[in-house]
């Protein structure tokens, strides 16, 4: 537990992971154990269909039943390619736009929880798109990457987490983030209540706070800039969601897990660990930690 100012600030922990672990019915059907949507992917990023890919699996291994992907039809056929357990709705076009509105709302409307941004791209057309879609989102939303750089300024009007780095917090908030903790944690808690939001943002040490409650992160380390960790960060914080648990203790489950796994990586394989390597950690810890 920290204290900067007067504001008592306390630690991620594996209790937060624990919160959020939730008993299956023996007799539940497909859907009833969480179903999410996954919307992001451009032809114009190479890497687009891997971010996308990477986020959806992490969300399955999280224990939920479903995740569809909703992106480009190229990207998604290559998403297809990924792996069997995907579920990919092909749309028309290169890159998302407004034309995508109304066939985005209706998937979204279906599933437990939503996560906008991975590989999007930010065409203009795509930034209209996030501008219209993100105030009409009812579900629990989590907006990442790209999305949060075409959501400048945007107050959420439903449940909403944001997953940003320093530099697309920077953008989101149009606010320079200080280096300091205390400070950033000051910032994070201003910026959550000004945009009606859960902020995690990532960093050496997580900042989460909804601008009432603060927590810090201390899990993770340096060989977790390697590409796709944040797609894997926002897909566990997608699963967790879609099995309806708050987006405070989303957050912070999540921000625990996510690092935890990487520390346990980089003991086995030092820096040399990638992104798809948490797919193999996460659910042991889940495990352990009362996902059964």
């Amino acid at each position: 537990m920290t204290k900067p100012g007067s504001q008592m600030v306390w630690l991620c922990s594996p209790a937060d992971v624990v919160r959020c672990a939730r008993k299956r019915r023996p007799d539940s059907h497909k859907g009833e154990n969480g179903v999410a949507l996954v919307v992001g992917g451009c032809n114009e990023l190479v890497g687009a269909p891997a971010l996308g890919a990477q986020a959806a699996l992490a969300s399955l291994r999280t224990g939920i039943d479903l995740v569809r992907v909703m992106a480009p039809e190229k990207v998604a056929w290559v998403i297809n390619s990924f792996s069997p357990d995907l579920i990919t709705l092909k749309l028309r076009g290169s890159h998302l736009g407004e034309r995508h509105v109304r066939e985005v709302l209706a998937e979204a409307a279906k599933a437990d929880a939503v996560l906008i941004g991975p590989g999007m791209g930010l065409d203009p057309e795509t930034r209209s798109f996030v501008r219209r879609v993100l105030p009409k989102i009812r579900k629990p939303l989590i907006v990442d990457a790209d999305a949060l750089k075409a959501a400048k300024g945007l107050k959420f009007k439903g449940p909403a987490l944001i997953t940003p780095h320093a530099k697309e917090f920077e953008a989101f908030t149009g606010k320079k983030l200080p280096k300091e903790l205390s400070k950033q944690i000051k910032a994070v808690e201003a910026a959550a209540k000004k945009h009606r939001c859960v902020v995690l943002l990532k960093g050496r040490f997580d900042v989460v706070s909804d601008g009432k409650t603060t927590k810090v992160n201390k899990t993770g380390n340096a060989g977790m800039t390697v590409g796709g960790t944040g797609d894997v960060l926002a897909g566990i914080c997608l699963g967790l969601a879609a099995s309806k648990n708050g987006l405070l203790d989303v957050a912070c489950a999540a921000a625990y897990l996510n690092g935890r796994a990487g520390d346990i990586l980089h003991a086995v394989k030092g820096y040399t660990f990638i992104a798809s390597d948490f797919l193999i950690v996460i659910p042991r810890l889940l495990k352990k930690w009362g996902f059964k």
